[in-house]
């Protein structure tokens, strides 16, 4: 079964280097016009499409958190989205003013597939990405994918921040998607909140009979494999989480692809080292889903 026909299935039950140096461009790159000063970086386990709709604890810590935001007086001057669900060969970046709200998967109702994020896009702050890195390039030919708006109608459900979305080149190693996010990390002091939307425990085929049964209850392997990478942020050995086989048959079951893996990579790159990472949420579910999702800075 693949994933179009997974998500399916899921709608029948409720789911919780660069060629100059960084510090070069400095002078290119506006500051921000707000006032709330350096953002922090957040990934989010997004899970089911589904919990754009819903009302569970999951999407009750996304609501908190984008309170928590507001009460701070942290709003961003744009939203950066590095989704699991855009894959490309190179990495990119939309430019496009307008930003279509993508559904992306089949199977659901019709209440899911008539919503949309009217958030505007963010052609300024995307080019200024874009100039971190000569790895990065410019398109227009993207919009808002399900790994980001169902994310963002619960944190900032008022759509009236700028959102853009970087793609993850799917043929790099781990380590390459560190060391670009490492490129970015102006961004933040820029105003630029980065969210990487995955799941670090994905493994959609071994889920499938429990969702069946509606049984939630996670697998060993699942639990090990996610409490292993709390531990590892814990301890900041990102290098690690680069390098997630070398805990054996608990990493492959839990990534036995890595497209929902390698966002929690760009938050984690986007740490200078001295941030308190804060846990926002922590579950397992349905055998093989883990929803973790935290905070650096």
């Amino acid at each position: 079964m693949d994933r179009i026909d997974f998500l399916k299935s899921l709608a029948l039950l409720p789911l919780a280097t660069c060629n100059m140096k960084l510090q070069d461009f400095s002078n290119f790159i506006e500051p921000s016009s707000g006032k709330a000063g350096k953002m922090p970086a957040l990934f989010v386990g997004h899970g089911s499409p589904m919990n754009a709709l819903e009302d569970n604890a999951f999407t009750r810590s996304l609501r908190n958190l984008g309170a928590e935001f507001k009460k701070d007086g942290k709003k961003p001057a744009a939203i950066l989205v590095v989704s699991a669900h855009w894959l490309t060969r190179g990495s990119f970046v939309n430019i496009s003013e307008k930003q279509k709200t993508i559904h992306d998967f089949g199977g659901f109702p019709q209440a899911l597939f008539d919503m949309q994020y009217p958030a505007p896009g963010s052609p300024t702050k995307a080019k200024e990405t874009a100039l971190l890195s000569h790895l990065l390039h410019e398109t227009n030919e993207w919009g808002l994918d399900h790994g980001a708006w169902t994310v963002l109608v619960h944190l900032f459900p008022e759509a009236d921040i700028p959102v853009f979305q970087m793609s993850i080149d799917y043929y790099q190693p781990m380590q390459y998607h560190l060391d670009l996010a490492a490129q970015l990390r102006s961004l933040r002091e820029k105003g630029v909140l980065v969210i990487g939307s995955g799941n670090i425990v994905h493994n959609l085929r071994m889920s499938i009979p429990k969702l069946q049964q509606g049984d939630a209850a996670p697998y060993d392997w699942a639990t090990e494999f996610d409490t292993w990478v709390g531990k590892k942020i814990r301890e900041g050995d990102y290098g690690a989480l680069a390098n997630y086989e070398q805990i054996g048959a608990a990493g492959k079951l839990a990534v036995p692809t890595t497209d929902h893996y390698i966002p929690m990579l760009y938050t984690l790159g986007l740490a200078d080292g001295k941030e308190e990472i804060k846990q926002v949420y922590e579950s397992v579910e349905y055998g093989g889903l883990s929803m973790r999702t935290f905070q650096v800075g």
